[in-house]
């Protein structure tokens, strides 16, 4: 089977549910959310943002930002 060139409009990608968390803020959330999810995923694509909310562990917040992120599924090569 040939290798499909980068960009192939009819590559599959994954999808799965992250949370990112942050004592900052929502935006540092998402992009920490995405940052881990980029060392063990690779060809990032999309991340959605789902939902934002904040956990409350005493008198401190957790922003957090559940999200969907797509990757390129590569099978095995």
């Amino acid at each position: 089977m040939a290798k499909k060139s980068k960009g192939d409009p009819s590559a599959v990608y994954k999808i799965i549910e992250i949370v990112g968390t942050s004592t900052q803020s929502f935006a540092e959330a998402a992009r920490n959310g995405v940052t881990t999810a980029s060392r063990s995923l690779r060809d990032l694509r999309v991340a959605e943002v789902e939902k934002f909310d904040v956990k409350i562990e005493g008198s401190k917040l957790i922003y957090r930002a559940k999200m969907k992120v797509s990757f390129k599924y590569h099978g095995e090569d």
